[in-house]
């Protein structure tokens, strides 16, 4: 199967992208994330993705805009609900552009964190088949999680300490929002 695969770092795309090869799909990436912040944090997450990428042999289009004007305002106000506008975000665009390449499925990274809402992701993901009429594959890669640390600590792939939008960082890092 041609696969899309949506990436939203490195170190995730180290497990799922050696998993899906070894199932024997044709795989491609994208790199889309908008909600990654501040500047500096993108850059650094785009040009590991970037490494990766030629370390690997993977073919994978790259968006190198800085999200941070369009993340917040499809946020807007809606702090608390932030992480369904992120996924939309990022699920409609993957969509869209696996029906654009004729892929005959596309799937993301996101799925491999424990820390993220899989049930949301899944809802959000399938509303983004619906929209672009190209199915999502749907694969739980929690399993593979401690060996994706792994494999990205061999590789020496920069490994970020939060998700990525400066909500998660506040979360990550001030004892008030723990």
């Amino acid at each position: 199967m041609r696969l899309l695969l949506h990436s939203c770092c490195a170190p995730c795309t180290t497990f799922c992208l050696k998993a899906l090869r070894a199932d024997g799909h044709e795989v491609s990436g994208y790199f889309f994330n908008p909600n990654i912040h501040p500047y500096t944090e993108f850059r650094r997450r785009l040009d590991t993705f970037r490494e990766y990428c030629s370390s690997q042999g993977y073919s994978a289009a790259i968006d190198e805009t800085y999200g941070l004007r369009h993340f917040l305002s499809e946020v807007g106000q809606d702090i608390e609900g932030r992480c369904a506008q992120c996924y939309r975000m990022r699920l409609y665009a993957a969509a869209e552009l696996a029906r654009k390449l004729g892929a005959d499925a596309f799937t993301t990274t996101l799925l491999i964190s424990p820390y993220q809402n899989h049930e949301l992701l899944r809802r959000v993901a399938d509303q983004a088949a619906e929209a672009a009429g190209v199915p999502f594959a749907y694969y739980d890669f929690r399993p593979g999680y401690r060996e994706s640390v792994r494999l990205s600590r061999e590789m020496g792939l920069y490994r970020q300490p939060y998700c990525g939008c400066i909500f998660s960082e506040e979360e990550r890092y001030s004892p008030a929002r723990r």
